[in-house]
């Protein structure tokens, strides 16, 4: 790409408190795209509408609703026909950029409604490329009037109507700056996961506590070869089965407890 046209995309996000984080995201696709939303957290006060607004973002302010509130939220105030979502923690590389804009060269309309892409995470120093971490497909740029999100929180998908094609280029994502920053996120994570199961009248059994924890790591580690990403990726994989047994076992304690009452 030589020249830095402006494509008839708007750029989606939905943010908390990034100050840090999100300068780097919208840099990457300021040059190039026509429109940037950013819908933030109502209560975030850490510089992050400013550094978002430095960079010609249009910031609206609201409460938290879900991810996938959120995100419908942000995607239906972009002006533009195709929108490309994307995280604060998340950077549009230069091979993704070319692919992107290939699609749009000449004045051209692609024929999909929808495209995803391989996000590679960069963790404890170094580039995931094997486990469940990768390649980690990841649909983010679509029609506006072809999808919207759904999904059980915290997990949003997009849900197409159409065809959706891929592009082989990475999404970089720098997700947790450490260790402590990935844990805290199991219990939030977890809760939602236990709501969803409640609501639904869905227990956990015994297969639960143990064949899936034990099958999420040989999936990992062994079948996704996550043992070529050193330490990391084996630590990666334990967390993940430990992740999958919390939430279970989760689920019998709100059991236990909701008994009790």
């Amino acid at each position: 790409m030589t020249t830095m046209t402006k494509l008839p995309i708007s750029v989606c996000m939905i943010s908390g408190a990034e100050d840090r984080r999100i300068g780097r995201a919208l840099a990457s696709v300021a040059e190039w795209t026509s429109e940037i939303v950013v819908v933030l957290n109502q209560e975030v006060s850490d510089g992050t509408e400013a550094a978002a607004a430095s960079f010609g973002a249009k910031v609206f302010r609201e409460p938290w609703r879900g991810f996938v509130a959120q995100k419908n939220s942000a995607a239906a105030k972009a002006g533009c026909s195709w929108i490309l979502g994307l995280d604060a923690d998340e950077v549009v590389s230069a091979p993704l950029r070319e692919r992107i804009s290939a699609l749009f060269e000449a004045g051209r309309t692609p024929s999909e409604a929808a495209f995803r892409f391989p996000r590679c995470t960069f963790y404890c120093g170094r580039w995931i490329r094997h486990g469940d971490w990768y390649p980690d497909y990841v649909t983010r740029l679509w029609r506006k009037d072809a999808a919207e999100w759904t999904g059980v929180e915290p997990h949003a998908g997009l849900a197409v109507r159409g065809a959706r094609g891929t592009l082989p280029a990475e999404l970089l994502h720098y997700s947790n700056d450490s260790i402590d920053q990935q844990i805290s996120k199991i219990a939030p994570y977890s809760a939602d996961f236990v709501q969803h199961r409640r609501q639904n009248g869905l227990s956990a059994g015994v297969g639960d506590l143990t064949i899936r924890p034990a099958w999420r790591f040989f999936r990992a580690y062994v079948l996704r070869r996550g043992f070529l990403d050193g330490w990391p990726g084996f630590y990666i994989a334990s967390l993940t089965a430990f992740s999958t047994l919390t939430r279970y076992v989760k689920v019998l304690e709100a059991e236990k407890k909701a008994s009790a009452k």
